[in-house]
């Protein structure tokens, strides 16, 4: 929401002036984005990507080594937040969906399993690549920031202010709040903030782990973030001062895709502007933590967190909008699917088959793959242009699941590489949708136990008591 209130400020700002300040800013050009609908039941309705960058090569130098150096060897690009916002300017409606960096999932690089927030290394087409092949969301626009245009929004607004329960640090990130109460936040410290993700808070006499890693860093963010955008809209877009500090900060280490022009943010602060920060829906793509090292073809990943169906699916769905999962008008006996034990356990294809089988889909054949380590995702494989089989398919299961495109084997429109957690759902009873529909249907539970790495986190996450907060109003 910090990418947000400057495409706002832009938006609100003078056509003269947002002119020059938009030729400031970097451009893009990128080969897998969306199209806009002109037509149907999304007009009206944009997806905007928003990155935070870790890069270090970017970045001007005047905040020392703390974050650390281009020049130390620090020359990784990742995506710190990866964040999906959809506004409707229909229905004047904007949701949020944060993916958690260290989900880790087949084709992240091409041809190479990673952790989500590698795809950058590639460039930012590959991650909009990544997000469309894997969840099935259409982009339509791209924006990024980095480590100086971050603390330079922040600074534009002469620095914003958070309630902190309890005394907090992360060494890692630099973040040491010394007081509680109502806490001034520069840049430097906002910054800080957002990146912590090893957080220590003074309770009960005693520091204590707060032990959540990315994903209470994720909640942290949403709540900053609503602060922030509270902050920008208050003290900005009726201010010209303002306006001028915040666009002169940002515009020239802000990266957008060539296709986001002036009247698209103009559209985005029609369907923004009657919006409620307060409300707005934030959510995080459920997952099964790992916080083990995770092995996968010899080599350890460390910390992941792994995907889970069908909750995943639920989730996105709520984001886009959707009453119905994108798979159901897809009929299974009109999918080849082909199946292969990718975990090494005895019959897993065969018995994975003969239920995909009895549930409709066409098998027309099975056999096995290299395990790749201890525990593993079931991979489903969708043939190029066939991601409504491939969504079909998934939402017939359920565990550690996750979706990509091709290869697939055996001349199937879908390939499922078995692994080490995930059942077929129950054939003689019906699963119920993502969302509520005229259809009666009849609750299930998978016809084998799922999973022994934990339940899935919830897509949406309440404010930890120690976090900070928005201070309270005078």
């Amino acid at each position: 929401m910090v990418l947000l209130a400057v495409i706002l400020a832009l938006a609100g700002a003078e056509i003269a002036y947002v002119a020059y300040r938009y030729h400031q800013v970097h451009r893009v050009t990128l080969r897998h984005l969306d199209k806009v609908a002109t037509a149907g039941p999304n007009v009206g309705v944009q997806t905007f990507l928003l990155i935070g960058s870790t890069s270090r090569c970017v970045l001007n130098g005047k905040q020392g080594s703390a974050f650390g150096l281009c020049s130390q060897g620090i020359t990784g690009v990742n995506s710190d937040v990866i964040l999906l916002l959809r506004a409707d300017q229909q229905t004047h409606s904007v949701s949020i969906l944060s993916i958690p960096r260290d989900l880790v999932m087949n084709n992240v690089r091409p041809g190479g399993f990673y952790k989500i927030d590698a795809a950058l290394a590639d460039g930012p087409d590959q991650l909009v690549n990544v997000i469309e092949e894997n969840f099935g969301i259409p982009v339509n626009h791209f924006v990024e920031l980095n480590f100086d245009s971050f603390q330079n929004v922040v600074n534009a607004l002469g620095g914003i202010k958070m309630y902190f329960p309890d005394r907090v640090y992360d060494d890692s990130s630099g973040l040491h709040i010394r007081t509680t109460g109502c806490v001034y936040l520069n840049g430097f410290n906002a910054l800080a903030l957002v990146r912590a993700r090893n957080y220590w808070y003074y309770e009960g006499g005693q520091w204590r782990d707060d032990g959540s890693g990315d994903l209470g860093r994720i909640i942290r963010v949403h709540e900053f973030l609503r602060v922030l955008a509270t902050a920008v809209i208050n003290r900005g877009l009726s201010n010209p001062l303002t306006d001028n500090a915040l666009l002169g900060a940002v515009a020239p280490d802000l990266e957008i895709d060539s296709k986001l022009s002036i009247g698209d943010m103009e559209d985005l602060l029609q369907a923004f502007k009657s919006t409620n920060v307060a409300t707005v829906p934030e959510l995080t793509l459920p997952n099964v933590e790992n916080f083990a090292d995770y092995m996968y073809e010899g080599y350890d990943y460390g910390s992941v967190v792994l995907p889970t169906y069908p909750q995943d699916q639920r989730t996105v769905d709520e984001f886009l909008g959707l009453k119905a999962p994108p798979g159901a008008k897809v009929f299974p006996d009109k999918i080849k699917v082909s199946v292969l034990n990718g975990s090494g356990v005895a019959d897993q294809a065969a018995t994975t088959a003969a239920k995909l089988a009895t549930l409709g889909f066409r098998v027309v054949g099975t056999g096995t793959a290299t395990p790749v380590g201890p525990i593993s995702e079931t991979v489903v494989y969708y043939a190029p242009g066939d991601l409504l089989d491939g969504e079909r398919v998934v939402e017939d299961l359920s565990g550690i699941v996750s979706m990509t495109e091709g290869p697939t084997d055996a001349g199937a429109d879908v390939t499922v590489v078995t692994g080490s957690d995930f059942s077929v759902w129950q054939p003689h009873v019906r699963k119920p949708g993502a969302m509520t529909t005229t259809t009666t249907t009849t609750t299930t539970v998978p016809s084998a136990s799922v999973s022994t790495l934990g339940a899935p986190s919830p897509a949406l996450q309440s404010l930890p008591s120690y976090d900070p907060r928005a201070c309270p109003s005078s």
